[in-house]
């Protein structure tokens, strides 16, 4: 079985980070209770050089939060659009991006939920159990515009939904009873400034 998977296609080998991150600079991420996260995001209608240097930003950006998945919204560009480096619960690596995403619904019957922790980088700090079907199919482009189909199962799957929630205008915390979303917010209030001291001391070693 290959251990990476680029685009849903597997790989013999890969960096450490996608290369598109080379090319990248690092963008701020909104936080949860800006707008950006909680109204749906516009379709992508033009594929071209913008788009490209958008998903290099991301990809960079996420490396620097240490995140596994970044949709645009989370940089503040209201686009259909995320970027994943994401390990299933097989320890097979996922990298890429899809463009206009929209998951598949999947047959109920067929379906287990998996209860996990999670957490997002528009809510640095917090982590708590959201439950996610065991497996996603998102239907999307690439940054060429040529149609994609990314399978999900275990983390993979729960990073693929995440993502798509947030192009939705969903962030995890509306999953969440209104006293889970509390407790969140709390980890959040308590561990925020540690979390965003380390992304800067990553912008710093990047930069040294």
């Amino acid at each position: 079985m290959p251990s990476v998977f680029v685009q849903g296609r597997p790989v013999d080998s890969y960096p450490r980070l996608a290369p598109e991150a080379g090319n990248g600079r690092v963008r701020r991420i909104t936080e949860v209770g800006e707008e950006v996260l909680h109204k749906p995001c516009r379709d992508v209608t033009e594929f071209g050089p913008d788009l490209a240097a958008l998903i290099d930003d991301m990809f960079l950006t996420m490396y620097i939060a240490d995140g596994a998945g970044l949709a645009a919204n989370q940089v503040g560009v209201d686009l259909r659009l995320f970027v994943y480096d994401c390990p299933d619960d097989d320890g097979v690596r996922h990298v890429g991006h899809i463009v206009n995403p929209v998951l598949e619904p999947l047959d109920p019957a067929g379906r287990r939920l998996l209860d996990d922790g999670e957490g997002c980088l528009s809510v640095p700090g917090a982590a708590m159990d959201v439950p996610r079907p065991d497996r996603a199919v998102v239907h999307g482009y690439d940054r060429d515009g040529e149609p994609l189909v990314i399978e999900g199962t275990g983390y993979f799957a729960r990073c693929l939904a995440h993502e798509t929630d947030h192009v939705n205008g969903q962030v995890y915390l509306d999953r969440l009873s209104g006293r889970e979303r509390k407790d969140a917010l709390r980890q959040m209030a308590d561990r925020r400034d540690e979390v965003l001291a380390r992304r800067a001391a990553n912008v710093a070693a990047l930069s040294g």
